[in-house]
């Protein structure tokens, strides 16, 4: 970890001339490189390999798992994830079946019962799962994993038809933290998306977490909805804050209907444009900053005394496919149709389509679709990048012994354009190191931009989200 002292930006500096002069679009750093380059290349034995070489051969060594859950009971039509329709229950029965055969296949790979620092159950939605199922779930996870008082256990709650007892047996289970679904309270906006849900639904299931014991409620929260303005997103940011959340995602809405089927339904004469949704995130925004809470970074906002705020403050900030996070050093186990994870210097996605999913385990192999296996360039961007997502600087120091050479020589190109970037006020560069500025913590996408390889020469057709 780098060496440098952090200190949170004072205040969020909205620039809005200087976001419109740079790129609109840029990924989301999840992982370096992007998902865009994963291939087949990298298959099933590649992925045994390195479960043996990084987690059989260390069976102390603290995991996260991600499990994904693929359906949803109805169809939100801005949603872009992977996912399947169904009110039919039954077909989560079948669908745990073969996840408890990939945690079979999984087993002798991992070379024991991990510790399990952190936990994350998303969808689709989780919660389609009955009580019963997810207890199921549990048991697996319990029979392959060992659970820690302090890890990190999360599930994506949608709030309608969620009771206030099935988020207590949550908390039985070992759930500890909840992201809720909102988006929009605004009736005229839940109509447009198809997505009708009350405040008297979502209040029960935050202050049921409350009873159960949870230490963190995150609230997610969508800009850029059909009929949305400033004057309508007013009531629904006052109303979420009435709640009281520990943590809030604000997240930009890309209306790509040619790409997301369910978004065709969507009125396109009805979605706000460029500079509307800048004036709804300038006014969120800043609301936020007025009711103490701090910017985490991209989309993420949490009161000063959570623990993502004082991993900020302290230099300990990470991010992984679940976005920012205490624990996302640890190598990341994902399973599940779609899921993607993080072992030693490789990524691996299972296959995206059930039926391939399925066919997978029935033939006896772990259901990876694709991945990628970093090279030692890969290897020292991603923890570059990494650092300038979490603790918005750089000392250029840290990165030499791993480079081979001086900052400089390994990254003359990308120093040239961080030079323009300082001129702009996104950052303040000198000699040994950089620091991001205020308004360069909302613009941190483009300046991690600089020092993606794989987009600076081009090695890449992806289409990317806007970056504010």
């Amino acid at each position: 970890m780098p060496t440098i002292a952090i200190t949170p930006a004072p205040r969020i500096d909205f620039d809005r001339k200087l976001i419109a002069s740079l790129p609109a679009s840029g990924p989301r750093y999840t992982s370096y490189p992007t998902a865009d380059r994963f291939h087949q290349g990298f298959g099933e034995s590649q992925y045994r390999d390195t479960l043996h070489h990084t987690l059989a051969a260390h069976p102390d060594k603290p995991v996260s798992l991600y499990i994904h859950i693929p359906f949803c009971t109805t169809i939100c039509y801005y949603c872009g994830c992977n996912k399947i329709i169904t009110k039919d229950k039954s077909r989560a029965d079948a669908y745990l079946d073969y996840l408890e055969r990939e945690f079979a296949l999984l087993a002798p790979h991992l070379g024991g019962a991990h510790p399990l620092a952190q936990l994350h159950f998303g969808g689709g939605t989780p919660t389609f799962l009955s009580d019963e199922q997810l207890e199921r779930v549990f048991g697996m996870i319990r029979r392959y994993f060992t659970l820690m008082p302090e890890g990190e256990y999360s599930i994506e709650i949608d709030p309608r038809k969620v009771s206030r007892e099935s988020v207590h047996r949550l908390g039985r289970l070992g759930f500890n933290r909840m992201s809720v679904g909102i988006q929009d309270f605004d009736p005229k906006v839940q109509k447009a998306v198809n997505r009708i849900q009350s405040l008297d639904e979502t209040r029960n299931v935050i202050e049921a977490a409350r009873e159960a014991g949870f230490k963190s409620v995150s609230v997610d929260l969508i800009y850029g909805l059909p009929h949305q303005s400033t004057d309508s997103i007013k009531p629904t940011l006052d109303t979420v804050l009435s709640l009281n959340p520990d943590r809030l995602a604000l997240y930009h809405y890309a209306h790509l209907p040619h790409v997301f089927k369910p978004q065709r339904r969507i009125d396109t004469a009805v979605v706000p444009n460029s500079e509307e949704k800048l004036d709804i995130l300038q006014y969120a925004v800043q609301l936020l900053d007025e009711r103490g809470y701090v910017f985490i970074g991209m989309d993420h906002f949490a009161k000063p005394e959570d623990e993502l705020a004082l991993a900020l403050r302290e230099g300990r900030l990470q991010r992984n496919f679940q976005g920012y996070s205490t624990h996302a050093d640890c190598d990341l186990v994902a399973v599940g149709v779609s899921s993607i994870g993080k072992v030693g210097d490789t990524y691996s996605q299972n296959e995206k389509d059930l039926t391939q999913y399925y066919a997978a385990i029935d033939e006896g192999r772990l259901p990876v679709l694709r991945g990628y296996a970093l090279n030692g360039d890969d290897v020292l961007r991603r923890r570059l990048i990494q650092d300038l997502m979490c603790r918005f600087a750089l000392d250029f120091a840290d990165y030499e012994n791993e480079a081979g050479t001086s900052f400089a020589d390994y990254f003359a190109a990308e120093l040239k354009d961080l030079r323009g970037l300082a001129q702009s006020g996104l950052l303040d560069l000198h000699d040994t190191g950089l620091t991001v500025s205020a308004k360069g913590r909302f613009l941190i996408r483009n300046i991690a931009m600089v020092f993606d390889y794989h987009l600076r020469h081009r090695e890449t057709a992806a289409k990317y989200s806007q970056t504010v």
